[in-house]
């Protein structure tokens, strides 16, 4: 296996976590009652696994093999990639403001909450496509000698984080949302 099929493996399980928000949202939307705990587990999800995992391999990994074989991190492409990862961020954040609103009796952040996991599935497909088809296939390239040390780097950051397991199975139990 190569490093890159790691990641992208990663963006198979978040496109899970994608497909069973945009079910929640929009069943949300429609009027039915969706338990806040969907969101609050969405949003663990999102930051310790879409974020905590993944996107510290590729920023802490494979961002700094690039930048060391010349693709410096605040020059494109690596850099859209970067301020995507911080605005993912902000929207988790949003979502999981207007969860608390909404479980606080404020019924007006459901509208708010429901953009805001929008806005995220939306940033995070075309990021994740962008990735796939366009970063991914560069680094392969420029890395293609350097892949059995990234992979070795991806399988330690799992190991040292100790949680891979726990997010696959709560991306398990919020696709049958």
């Amino acid at each position: 296996m190569q490093a890159i099929d790691i990641l992208m493996q990663e963006h198979r399980v978040i496109e899970t976590v994608l497909n069973a928000l945009e079910s929640a949202a929009d069943r949300l939307g429609a009027g039915e009652d969706i338990p806040m705990d969907f969101f609050f587990k969405a949003a663990d999800f999102i930051r310790n696994y879409a974020d905590g995992t993944h996107h510290q391999k590729e920023e802490g990994i494979l961002f700094t093999a690039l930048e060391t074989n010349g693709y410096p991190k605040d020059a494109e492409p690596v850099s859209i990639f970067m301020d995507e990862h911080v605005e993912g961020r902000r929207l988790t954040k949003g979502m999981t403001d207007c969860a608390e609103r909404i479980r606080s009796g404020d019924a007006g952040a459901k509208a708010e909450l429901i953009q805001h996991a929008r806005d995220y599935i939306i940033l995070l497909r075309e990021h994740i496509q962008r990735e796939d088809n366009v970063l991914f296939p560069m680094a392969d390239d420029i890395l293609a000698d350097g892949h059995r040390q990234l992979l070795a780097d991806f399988n330690r950051a799992d190991d040292e984080l100790g949680t891979k397991d726990k997010y696959l199975r709560l991306a398990e139990e919020l696709a049958k949302i």
